[in-house]
């Protein structure tokens, strides 16, 4: 992954909204955009317009799927602020302005180190509507006839998506091989978060070969999914994260999403999620300057090492 190149950019088109309607606490958009629909992969997004003037930045919403066929994105919106209460308040027949697809997409394992190289098994873990793009990466690694495992957890059973338990069209059942839920509050599945049930699964499947981790959600579900996965499989540990940090404008203009990762080079440069993510591999990603500073509600410092960065005395980054 390069500081220096970006990831393709998308088609803007006038999408049409084709279906709408309540999955849980979220709402589920089905979108005809069929060029960005052709060129769509797991784990890239789109960048949609509120349709109000005086919000010139778009949302960036997590691609939950794409039929080519169909020329159709689906994205799962959740109500958090006026842009998004704006999208998911759309209706059949409404028009929105999308950028798509957008970001670096999830990268498929290669073979397993197992004796007979069989397919790399995964593990696809999601917090909250984080799962959204979850079913559609399970689809793909099935495909390829790895076996899968989901992970999807949620503060409470209402926040939870990519289970039967709430939706059978935006779930992982039926997809992965099977798919564990949690919820803080144990109201829905096992009570605990999804890193309570990672090593567990991650040992089963490790008995196949050296499985690799996916996981969209919160930056602090991401950090413990790392932890956890080294603390388990240890130098045979590999991740890739799709994070969630605030991406304002999702063309990597206005720098809202910038991130220390550290490159094949060795160096640590500062780059924005929007473009060279918003997958990571986790261990590329300097966990000692993400969310240390509060007074950027969990934004990320510079570390003193980066490219670029301030020479001034300390450490620890600034």
């Amino acid at each position: 992954m390069s500081g220096t190149t970006t990831a393709p950019a998308g088609v803007q088109e006038a999408a049409e909204v084709v279906s709408a309607r309540p999955v849980g606490a979220y709402t589920h958009l089905v979108l005809r955009a069929p060029e960005a629909a052709r060129r769509a992969q797991p784990g890239q997004f789109v960048a949609c317009g509120t349709g109000d003037s005086g919000m010139l930045l778009r949302r960036s919403l997590s691609l939950h799927a794409a039929d080519p066929e169909a020329g159709t994105l689906e994205v799962v919106v959740a109500a958090a602020g006026p842009g998004t209460r704006l999208l998911a308040a759309k209706r059949p027949g409404d028009a929105v302005a999308t950028t798509a697809p957008l970001g670096r997409p999830f990268p498929l394992p290669g073979p397993s180190s197992a004796p007979g190289s069989a397919p790399t098994p995964a593990v696809v873990v999601g917090g909250g509507y984080g799962a959204a793009p979850l079913p559609w990466l399970a689809r793909v690694l099935t495909a390829a006839g790895s076996r899968v495992v989901g992970i999807v957890g949620a503060a409470s059973a209402d926040r939870l998506l990519g289970t039967s338990a709430v939706d059978d069209a935006t779930a992982l059942d039926g997809i992965a091989d099977a798919v564990v839920v949690t919820t803080d509050d144990g109201s829905l599945g096992a009570p605990g978060r999804v890193t309570d049930a990672l090593p567990e699964v991650l040992l089963e499947l490790a008995e196949l070969g050296d499985p690799a981790v996916y996981a969209c959600g919160p930056m602090p579900m991401l950090r413990s999914v790392q932890t956890t996965t080294r603390e388990v499989l240890g130098e045979r540990a590999r991740t890739w994260l799709a994070v969630e940090e605030s991406m304002a404008c999702g063309v990597g203009v206005c720098m809202t999403c910038v991130l220390p990762v550290r490159e094949p080079d060795g160096a640590t440069r500062m780059l924005r999620a929007c473009t060279a993510g918003p997958v990571f591999d986790g261990d590329a990603l300097r966990w000692d300057a993400i969310g240390a500073a509060p007074h950027l509600r969990g934004g990320a410092l510079v570390p003193d090492d980066a490219v670029g960065a301030p020479v001034v005395g300390g450490a620890g980054g600034h």
